[in-house]
Order: structure tokens, then C-alpha cells, then sequence
């Protein structure tokens, strides 16, 4: 194993051992050149359905708990119980990934989303829904979630091969931002029409489109990965193997802390409306209307991009906290709202960069693991960040907030710059020549010419 890779770029994967019958081919140019592989249209095709069920759902969940109790706190609680599961067993998900047939588990993990959708909307309809329920469905739906996203995640380099896999990861969020756009519209004009029930049953039906997408899928034409055997220590062995990777490690410690602090959105975009511009929902929902817009073209901007380097990651994760404290200081409501385009952009570029790179470096053995431990620190973090970011909200405002979630996200984007360039020996080097690059990264050992300026 490497212990010594730089910012600028992710080691090359290791070839799939057991994919005998899809030699490499080289990669086939568009935007959307995945939507070729028959396996993966398949698979796209179900997942906007049903993702924009599952918008559907969590809008009409938190509405529904609110008419229950009227409490901001136990629309809180609903979310902090649907993200808790994967804080407490992410990594356990990540063993299953590796070690079964992971359509199989798709199909079992699907199944079951699409089932809490049902339960919630035959309560719902029948008039005997009590907060608890939406608790306990949020509850499972979060258990199901610790299998299914690790799976899914890692399921994709088994439809499209390694030289598509970057664009796979890139029109998966586009999809999901699609149907961010979508499903919450959607869910409002149920809600107000025929109430939440509907949203979940439409919801729970959703999940059909997935469904049906995995059985008819050719089973021969997905790239062979090997499976890890079953045995003891497998959940420390995943571990020992990021921590032997910088280029693994690294980039995964700066997401936890960016999805820990710099991803609170609904605390903050519901605390600029009401408290900074004293406006309604109808304000909020432009605001987060803006933001899922930004995160779709990052999304189609990514799928054009043929590297994952971790010197984008590391970038995209500096710009991103940058403009969350320019954000937080902006004069008028216009420029807070135009700034959300962008910030969308960058926490997109960071979440899709993120995922390509660590699958691409990773042993297939091992990607189950090691995106279980992703997800675990960006979605795990929400119910240790979300509390300590609201309180600082309420106590001192929502511009202090949101500047200190975009202060944390930027010093962490600049400590995981300094410590990958020194893990891979390099040092900035500034030239101030007309036509030449101003700022890169040489090798430690590089002479410095006379009309350069070091920067150590």
C-alpha cells in the first residue's frame, strides 16, 4: 500500500482481478456517455423515480410531524433519527457490501425503503398516525439506509467499469438534484390538495421503478468484482486500510468536517428567511430552489470532467467555505440568494470528487468498507454538527452561524491541503512571469529558479 501520494491526483486503481470478460476500454466521450451501458440506464431510470418520491416523503414527513405537535424540535428529532443509524452502524453496512452480491442487496434494501413509505401513508389515510410512528419509520428508514447506501454507492463501478465511474458518480447527483427540483413542488400542491398520505403513498409506489430496473438487468454484462469472504476482524481490517492511505484518509476526515458543519442548510436558510429578511415559505422555498439549481449544473459540469483529482476536492472544499462566509456577511437579499447558486456548485463538486476518487483508488475487495466510512462521516455527522450549529445560530444569529460553518470548512479544506502536500513531498511554488502558471505544487527537491518566489 502507498503511504505517500500528493494533492494532485488519486493513485491508479487497481485492475478488477476477476473481470476477465470486459478488458479496459477507453473512455467514451459526453456528458452523459454512462447512459450508454444498458445496466446503468436501467438503473438511473428507476432511481429518479423513486428519488423523487423520497423528496416527496421527507417534505410531507416533516409537515405532517409539525401539524402533529407543532414543534420545530420534533421536526428536528425526525431527521436527527433517520441520519443516527449511520453513525451508529455505517461501517457495519459497508461489511454486507463487501461481502454479498450487492443487487441482491439492493433489491432487499429498495424493498424495504419503499415499504416505510407504505406503512406511513395507510396510517396517514386511515387517521391513526401518531408522532411515534413517523419516529419509528424514520428510525428504520435509517437502518435500511446503512445497507443500501454503501451498496448502491459501490454497486456502480460494477455496472459502468472504472473508465466510466467518474461519470456514473456525477449523473447519479444530477439525478438526485433533479429530483430535489421536482418532488418537494410536487409534494406541496398533495399536501395542500389531499393531504401528506398521498405524498407517502406515491412514495412507497415509487419504489417499483428501482425494482423493476434491477431484475432486468444483465447479470452477465456487470464488470465481476471479488467478493470479501466471510471472517472475523473485517470492520478493523477496513479501517487499518484507510488509515494506511493518505489519499484516502484525508479526504474523507475533510468531508466529515464539512458535512459536520458546513452542510446545516436547513437551519440556516430557515433562520436568513425569517430572522435576517423577515420573509415566508414562500422565500425559503426559492432559496433552497436556488440552491438544488447550483448543485445540478455542478452535477452536469462534473460528468464532463474525465479526473477526480484531490487538488479539485481540496479546491472546491476552500471555495465552498469561502463563499459561505461571504454569504453570511451579505448586505441585501439578492446577494445572499445569487451566492447560493455557486455554494450549490461547490458542495456538489465536493461530494461527487469525494466519491469518484476514493472508489477509484480503492481495492474492489475493500469499496464496500470504505464508502460505508464516507457516507458514515458526511450523513453520520448531521446529528452531532445540527445541534451545536443551531445553538450557535439561536444564541448569536444566523449570520454567526452560517460564518462559522463556512470558517470550519475552509480551515479543513487548508489543513488536508497542507498535510496531503507534505505526505506526497511537494511545496507551492509562485512564479510571477507573465504567461506562466502563478501558483502550483513542484517536488520538495525541485531547484527554484532565480526570478521565483518560494513559498514554504
Amino acid at each position: 500500500m502507498s503511504t505517500g501520494h500528493g494533492a494532485d491526483s488519486a493513485p491508479a486503481p487497481k485492475p478488477e482481478t476477476a473481470d476477465t470478460t470486459h478488458p479496459p476500454r477507453p473512455a467514451r466521450g459526453g456528458t452523459f456517455r454512462s447512459l450508454k451501458v444498458r445496466n446503468y440506464r436501467l438503473f438511473a431510470t428507476g432511481q429518479v423515480v423513486s428519488n423523487t418520491g423520497t423528496w416527496m416523503q421527507r417534505i410531507a414527513q416533516d409537515w405532517l410531524v409539525l401539524s402533529l405537535t407543532g414543534s420545530s424540535t420534533a421536526v428536528g428529532i425526525t431527521t436527527a433519527l433517520q441520519f443516527l443509524p449511520m453513525l451508529l452502524f455505517g461501517l457495519y453496512g459497508g461489511v454486507l457490501a463487501d461481502r454479498f452480491p450487492k443487487r441482491q442487496l439492493l433489491l432487499i434494501t429498495q424493498a424495504a425503503m419503499g415499504l416505510t413509505g407504505l406503512v406511513l401513508a395507510a396510517l396517514t389515510l386511515s387517521g391513526h398516525v401518531q408522532v411515534w410512528h413517523v419516529y419509528l419509520m424514520a428510525f428504520v428508514l435509517g437502518v435500511v439506509t446503512v445497507v443500501d447506501n454503501p451498496a448502491r454507492q459501490a454497486f456502480v463501478a460494477e455496472m459502468v467499469g472504472p473508465h466510466d465511474l467518474r461519470n456514473a458518480v456525477s449523473l447519479n447527483s444530477a439525478n438526485f438534484q433533479s429530483a430535489r427540483l421536482v418532488g418537494p413542488a410536487v409534494a406541496g400542491v398533495l399536501i395542500t390538495a389531499v393531504g401528506s398520505g398521498w405524498a407517502f403513498l406515491l412514495n412507497g409506489l415509487s419504489f417499483a421503478a428501482p425494482l423493476a430496473g434491477l431484475l432486468l438487468m444483465r447479470t452477465g454484462e456487470l464488470h465481476k468484482v471479488e467478493r470479501a469472504p466471510r471472517g472475523k476482524g473485517q470492520l478493523r481490517e477496513g479501517l487499518r486500510y484507510v488509515a494506511a492511505r493518505p489519499d484516502l484518509f484525508w479526504p474523507i476526515v475533510l468531508v466529515g468536517f464539512i458535512g459536520t458543519f458546513g452542510f446545516n442548510f436547513p437551519i440556516w436558510l430557515t433562520a436568513f428567511t425569517d430572522d435576517v429578511f423577515h420573509a415566508g415559505a414562500g422565500t425559503y422555498g426559492l432559496l433552497n430552489t436556488l440552491m438544488a439549481a447550483g448543485s445540478l449544473v455542478g452535477a452536469l459540469l462534473a460528468a464532463r470532467r474525465g479526473t477526480s483529482r484531490l487538488r479539485l476536492l481540496v479546491g472546491a472544499a476552500l471555495l465552498f467555505g469561502v463563499l459561505e462566509i461571504t454569504a453570511a456577511l451579505a448586505p441585501a437579499f439578492w446577494v445572499f440568494a445569487v451566492l447560493l447558486v455557486p455554494i450549490g456548485m461547490c458542495g456538489l463538486t465536493i461530494n461527487v470528487t469525494a466519491n469518484s476518487s476514493l472508489q477509484l483508488a480503492t481495492d474492489p475487495v475493500m469499496r464496500g468498507r470504505v464508502m460505508s466510512l464516507f457516507m458514515m462521516v458526511f450523513m453520520g455527522g448531521t446529528p452531532l454538527g445540527a445541534p451545536l450549529v443551531g445553538w450557535v445560530t439561536d444564541v448569536f444569529g444566523a449570520r454567526v452561524g452560517f460564518l462559522t460553518g463556512g470558517a470550519v470548512s475552509a480551515a479543513a479544506a487548508l489543513g488536508v491541503a497542507l498535510v496531503l502536500t507534505r505526505a506526497g513531498g511537494l511545496r507551492l511554488r509562485i512564479d510571477l512571469r507573465r504567461g506562466h502558471p502563478h501558483i502550483r505544487l513542484v517536488p520538495r527537491n525541485t531547484p527554484t529558479p532565480r526570478h521565483l518566489t518560494p513559498a514554504t
